[in-house]
């Protein structure tokens, strides 16, 4: 409390004094009884009210006289603390400008006060840090243990996975003294839990990340997606990968990276019909480049019904030249070249781009056309880095001598003949003519 206060308080103090004082003066307050108060052998008497007033009156007394004593103390307090907080500020602005041992200096000042230790080592840290300096990282690392353990997690935390360390992340985050983690705790133990393989775990905190605000929902649902997809490529067997398939919500089942995963995982672990009948149905209900040209790769058998799926498909998107060139690998896996030519051609002028000038190069390889499979992957070479493609073009044999086919046998001879060697040189003029003799 202000001294000015004090004073007011004193002042108002006295004036309800002065009136309680005159109405216990009164005789009629001796019925509510009588207090007999017996020093150096003198009896000193009055009424309970007026005991009970003096005894108040002494409090506050005390109270003020207390206040007075200690304002000095509590003024160099608030100076102490108002000085701290500058200097905090003057830290964190320091931090941002990137004037890091300035900003080092000031923070280190201002943790001195206990409500801002925290967030003082905190960006005292991260200043040590941006300068290379490790000794100081590690000092205020442990200072940091000491003032604030759950703030030391999170930076251990995120550190560690930096380095990609995400074990050691976990261990830090999940300290029984640190428990439960708030919002940023949450997303840095999901990100470490996805970064270790075990996607299933980060996908149970999604609900506790929304509910907590830590993402926008845009990130969350992103983040969705990745652990859901991460969680079925993780499937150690079938009845696992089949256990996280139902388990996936239905929304995110025609969602193109998590059925590209599903479907991975399906074929490695050699269960191919349910991969190509969930990819079906996924194109069936949304239509997808990236799933057809997975269709159009997947290393497995039923080429005619894969062929049938893709030229109905291709009834519904005549230009998709992820379709044109899942038909032309089709094409080329049952050893038809001439529409396999034809189907990537299309692709190619679809924009299939380099995936398709490769896949017509083996063609050609697989036709004895090595020319023209140079020509296609070097196009494919050019489209990856930005050029023009070139036309492509069958190079000739070189050109032999040619015998008309109505010539005589006489003729023929001759022109097969080689021209004579004559054994004498022959004189020549000035410009270069035969001299006659």
């Amino acid at each position: 409390m202000k001294p000015i206060h004090s004073v007011v308080v004193l002042l108002l103090a006295v004036v309800l004094g002065v009136v309680a004082a005159q109405w216990l003066g009164t005789e009629s307050l001796r019925q509510y009884g009588e207090v007999i108060y017996r020093a150096g052998g003198n009896d000193y008497r009055s009424t309970v009210p007026q005991v009970a007033l003096m005894a108040l009156v002494a409090l506050l007394v005390l109270w003020l006289l207390w206040s007075l004593v200690a304002s000095p103390f509590r003024a160099w307090g608030r100076y102490r603390r108002k000085q701290g907080r500058a200097r905090l500020i003057e830290g964190l602005q320091a931090h941002e400008y990137g004037h890091w041992q300035r900003a080092e200096k000031l923070l280190a000042t201002a943790a001195e006060d206990d409500e801002v230790t925290a967030v003082a080592y905190t960006t005292a840290v991260r200043s040590a840090e941006a300068r290379g300096d490790q000794a100081a990282v590690d000092q205020y690392l442990q200072r940091l243990s000491t003032s604030d353990a759950t703030a030391y997690a999170l930076m251990q935390a995120e550190r560690l996975l930096r380095q990609e360390r995400p074990v050691d992340a976990i261990n830090a985050l999940d300290a029984p003294g640190i428990q439960p983690l708030p919002p940023r705790g949450l997303w840095l133990r999901t990100e470490a839990l996805a970064r270790a393989d075990r996607a299933h775990e980060a996908y149970g905190q999604l609900g506790a990340l929304r509910k907590q605000k830590v993402l926008p929902d845009e990130a969350v649902s992103e983040l969705e997606v990745r652990l859901a997809a991460q969680s079925l490529l993780e499937a150690g067997d079938v009845n696992a990968l089949a256990a996280q398939w139902e388990a996936t919500p239905k929304a995110l089942r025609s969602d193109p990276d998590v059925v590209s995963a599903y479907a991975l995982r399906a074929v490695a672990l050699d269960w191919d019909e349910p991969a190509l009948l969930n990819l079906e149905q996924a194109l069936d209900s949304r239509w997808d480049e990236s799933l057809v040209t997975l269709y159009g790769q997947m290393p497995v058998e039923k080429l005619a019904t894969r062929q049938a799926n893709l030229q109905r498909w291709l009834g519904q998107q005549p230009s998709s030249p992820a379709l044109l060139l899942a038909l032309g690998r089709i094409a080329v896996r049952q050893g038809d070249h001439v529409q396999a030519e034809d189907y990537l051609h299309r692709a190619i002028a679809a924009g299939a781009g380099p995936d398709a000038w490769e896949a017509l190069g083996e063609v050609f390889i697989a036709r004895g056309e090595p020319a023209l499979a140079a020509q296609c992957y070097g196009n494919a070479l050019r489209q990856q880095r930005g050029e023009e493609r070139v036309a492509l073009v069958r190079t000739t044999a070189p050109l032999a001598t040619v015998v008309p086919e109505r010539a005589t046998v006489e003729e023929q001879s001759l022109m097969s003949e080689p021209a004579p060697v004559l054994d004498h040189p022959v004189d020549r003029d000035a410009f270069g003519n035969p001299r006659i003799p």
